[in-house]
């Protein structure tokens, strides 16, 4: 069965990465979500995604004296100040406002949403009973000897997510293998195809499951893939005839901004 893994949360319904996200996901039935592990200034680590606050944030209103808008600039209580859901009726990224499908009481309820924390996603993971892919992000801003794979796990720990709730996948192979060395029992995901057109290295299919950009891949490379006994998920596959031709394929999970969209044709 292909897993209906929920991209930054259902974030074509609400603003990616916040816990209103994470609850539209679960509350669609995704099997798993997925997040972008950061680090603030002061070391706290937060769910977010861009190396800049602006898309995602109202951070130009709250410090326009500011002159880096780089997440790593900022302290946890600062960021936790700024609104991380105003954007989201502003520019409908998903248009799916437009389209009808978001509640006039769910937009005003998303001015007030915040940038989580990892603790505050992994409670709710962890009392849904629940799965989370945690994708661990390189730094900006001086953080590139932070120890993020180390932090991570040690959160982890400190909230007793059991090993059969989360995965975890980077675009950086490095902090993979330090993970295994860490703790073998924790599955790995090798994410390929940073950018589109970006040629898709299996490096010696050295990791258990690779996460694909779905415009690189095609049935052969997944056949493959499946006979030398890794596992594959797809991002980001927003369209029905993708999720579709991916399915019949036998992929092993879709990562969706759309895992409502995907459920109703899972039925």
């Amino acid at each position: 069965m292909t897993k209906n893994i929920a991209h930054r949360g259902a974030r074509s319904v609400a603003p990616e990465n916040t816990m209103a996200a994470v609850r539209k996901a679960f509350d669609f039935g995704a099997d798993l979500w997925e997040t972008d592990v950061s680090a603030t200034k002061d070391e706290q680590l937060i769910l977010f995604h861009d190396s800049s606050l602006e898309r995602t944030t109202d951070v130009k209103e709250r410090f326009p004296h500011r002159d880096s808008c780089l997440f790593t600039e900022f302290t946890l209580d600062e960021i936790l100040t700024l609104s991380a859901g105003s954007y989201f009726e502003k520019t409908d990224p998903s248009g799916e406002i437009a389209a009808g499908n978001v509640s006039q009481e769910d937009l005003a309820s998303y001015r007030d949403e915040r940038v989580p924390t990892l603790e505050e996603a992994l409670v709710f993971t962890k009392e849904n009973h629940w799965q989370v892919n945690l994708e661990l992000k390189d730094l900006p801003g001086g953080f590139g000897s932070f120890p993020l794979p180390r932090r991570t796990l040690d959160m982890i720990q400190r909230v007793g997510l059991g090993f059969d709730q989360f995965v975890i996948s980077s675009f950086n192979h490095d902090w993979l293998e330090q993970i295994e060395a860490m703790e073998p029992r924790i599955e790995v995901q090798a994410l390929l195809g940073y950018d589109p057109g970006d040629r898709l290295e299996f490096e010696d299919f050295r990791f258990p499951v690779y996460n694909a950009r779905h415009t690189e891949i095609n049935e052969a490379m997944i056949d493959t893939l499946k006979e030398k006994g890794k596992k594959v998920n797809l991002f980001t596959v927003n369209e029905p005839e993708d999720m579709i031709r991916f399915l019949k394929a036998g992929v092993d999970g879709i990562i969706t901004d759309f895992p409502q969209r995907l459920k109703a044709i899972q039925k």
